[in-house]
């Protein structure tokens, strides 16, 4: 009778272990809604949260964030300017204006692409890998709520 009762018991646990550890991945996964509030309320604070550093950690740590994200909301100003003039246009855009408009935006991507590589490198030396990880992780999500959010109001090139 032990047997039986023992090997049921074993399916069970076996069959529900996938199950809790989902819900732990489920509640690490950001809600995109309210990863946009977290982040329009106080982006510093909800990556301090995310992370939770240690003191030597955020000495270190800290700056280079200050410093990447100075390069991000520059580089959003001139994707921001490129998407106004393409948005308030008053006709049809020409090939020169369309030639622009596509370089300065690839001109943004790159350097999005160069201060995103030389903040991943500083910040794997700064931090624990699995932290830096995740940091980069998280900023790719808020880069992912920002191009959604961009994508659902500008309008195609006409």
């Amino acid at each position: 009778m032990r047997k039986p009762f023992t090997a049921l018991m074993l399916c069970v646990a076996i069959a529900a272990a996938p199950l809790a550890l989902a819900q732990t991945k489920l509640d690490d996964v950001t809600d995109l809604q309210a990863l946009r509030q977290a982040v329009k309320n106080d982006k510093r604070a909800y990556v301090e949260s995310t992370l939770k550093l240690t003191d030597a950690e955020g000495k270190r740590f800290w700056p280079i964030y200050n410093a990447y994200q100075r390069e991000v909301d520059l580089n959003n100003r001139r994707r921001n300017v490129a998407l106004q003039e393409l948005m308030f246009r008053d006709s049809a855009m020409s090939n020169l204006a369309a030639k622009h408009y596509v370089a300065e935006l690839l001109a943004v991507d790159e350097a999005e692409i160069k201060a995103r590589r030389t903040m991943r490198n500083r910040v794997m030396r700064a931090l624990p890998a699995v932290k830096a990880a995740r940091y980069m992780r998280l900023e790719e999500k808020i880069r992912a709520v920002q191009d959604y959010d961009e994508a659902s109001v500008v309008p195609l090139a006409r």
